[in-house]
């Protein structure tokens, strides 16, 4: 690997460890076996490398969204196939040391953390058109900017509460199930049934 790549490394590390506020370009030059001015000149700076670590470790813990065989064995745009894929979803928050607390650490302190909140508000919209091919069906490179303004954004909205609850008090959290029930109840109150 080349300092860029091991700067990506040892940035995921640090994330891991401290989270964005507490590690400082030090932690990731040590952790990297690289020196300060390799920061600079890969990323820009140490908030671009952070963003960049944060969006290579939700990459890799979105591959387990749809991991599942049985997600791609039920029908587009169901219920069945939004369970699933929130199962899947959840099953990583659940986790011990889940990433996703770093999310609400970007929400807490993201007007202490501009130059990271403005490059992954970007890729919170690439997230947004990313997850509806998961629970609709077809390619993402087909997401028409007006579904990821509406049904992205309302996907997201469900992401981010939902490690919002993960993160404060897993037991309590809502749960896949629970979470179609309630979609189940919205669509049959929208239809006038009871």
């Amino acid at each position: 690997m080349g300092h860029r790549e091991d700067l990506l490394e040892g940035a995921k590390r640090c994330l891991l460890d401290k989270g964005f506020v507490r590690t400082t370009s030090r932690d990731i030059v040590k952790e990297s076996g690289t020196n300060l001015a390799s920061i600079g000149y890969h990323y820009g700076s140490k908030d671009g490398l952070l963003a960049e670590a944060y969006i290579s470790l939700v990459e890799g813990v979105s591959d387990a969204f749809d991991a599942t065989p049985a997600a791609t064995e039920t029908a587009p745009g169901s219920l069945e196939r939004f369970q699933e894929v929130w199962t899947n979803i959840i099953a990583t928050m659940a986790q011990p040391g889940s990433l996703w607390r770093l999310s609400m650490e970007i929400v807490v302190m993201g007007d202490q953390l501009p130059g990271v909140r403005d490059h992954l508000a970007q890729a919170q919209r690439e997230g947004a058109r990313g997850i509806i091919p998961m629970l609709m069906g077809g390619e993402e490179s087909e997401v028409e900017e007006k579904t990821v303004d509406t049904l992205g954004k309302f996907y997201m909205t469900l992401m981010m509460g939902l490690i919002a609850q993960w993160t404060f008090d897993p037991a309590t959290a809502t749960r896949a199930e629970e979470l179609t029930e309630g979609l189940r109840q919205v669509m049959a109150a929208a239809r006038g049934e009871s």
